[in-house]
């Protein structure tokens, strides 16, 4: 970020228009990437989640409180230079997505797994055109080549500002049809959230439940969730 530092540098941060997008100036300075790139987001809504996260910074800077900022950094800096290695990095989730291996014991388990995951295998068959085939146990299934495909599509037609934001919905739930689901708003996003942690859950109401777990599970909820914001502010 351009002047970083880790006390308050600025007064006021102020959304501009280019050429090209938005920017965001503190005290009439222009936002640079870690990368030195210019700051330029396409929808002026981005642009103003950004603005907001600097303004609401207090004398100590805190960068994780500026989960927009720091996705807008990645796009710029990581996956418009690499779209194309990026979106097939996402894509091949689909070859080993969460949703489609399942427990082959205990019976209770292997329910709430297809409660859960069942819908989502339907969904991607009927909305994304992506059947997808579904294992027990250890063995791994090969998926059919067409649904490879069409997923990989779906993803490579993202912008960079939404498979940044995809990459962290994917990567967080472990799954390409949860992550998409997220994207295109098929459910509400706690309970996509929810259905991709059905395992820990159920291992939790088994043997009781890990104060270090839960705390990193909850770190994790929330970027997802800021992840799925930011998919809907692009």
């Amino acid at each position: 970020m351009s002047g970083w530092a880790k006390k308050r540098f600025w007064q006021d941060a102020t959304v501009v228009q280019t050429a090209s997008g938005f920017t965001v100036h503190l005290d009439g300075k222009a936002l640079k990437t870690p990368a030195k790139a210019d700051f330029i987001v396409p929808k002026r809504l981005l642009a103003d989640a950004v603005a907001t996260e600097w303004q609401a910074q207090g004398n100590i800077v805190k960068p994780d409180e500026m989960p927009v900022t720091r996705t807008v950094n990645s796009a710029l800096d990581k996956v418009g230079p690499a779209h194309s290695q990026v979106a097939d990095l996402v894509a091949d989730y689909a070859e080993f997505d969460l949703i489609c291996y399942r427990a082959d014991t205990p019976q209770a388990l292997i329910d709430l797994q297809a409660e859960a995951w069942d819908p989502l295998v339907s969904w991607s068959a009927r909305a994304l055109l992506a059947p997808l085939n579904v294992s027990s146990g250890l063995m791994p299934v090969v998926q059919p080549a067409d649904s490879l495909a069409r997923l990989r599509r779906h993803v490579h037609a993202m912008s960079t500002f939404q498979l940044a934001a995809l990459h962290d919905l994917v990567a967080l739930s472990g799954s390409l049809v949860i992550g998409l689901a997220a994207a295109k708003k098929h459910l509400e996003v706690e309970d996509l959230w929810d259905l991709s942690h059905v395992d820990e859950s159920w291992q939790a109401e088994q043997w009781g439940d890990d104060e270090t777990a839960i705390a990193e599970a909850g770190l994790k909820r929330e970027a997802f969730c800021c992840a799925h914001s930011f998919f809907d502010l692009c």
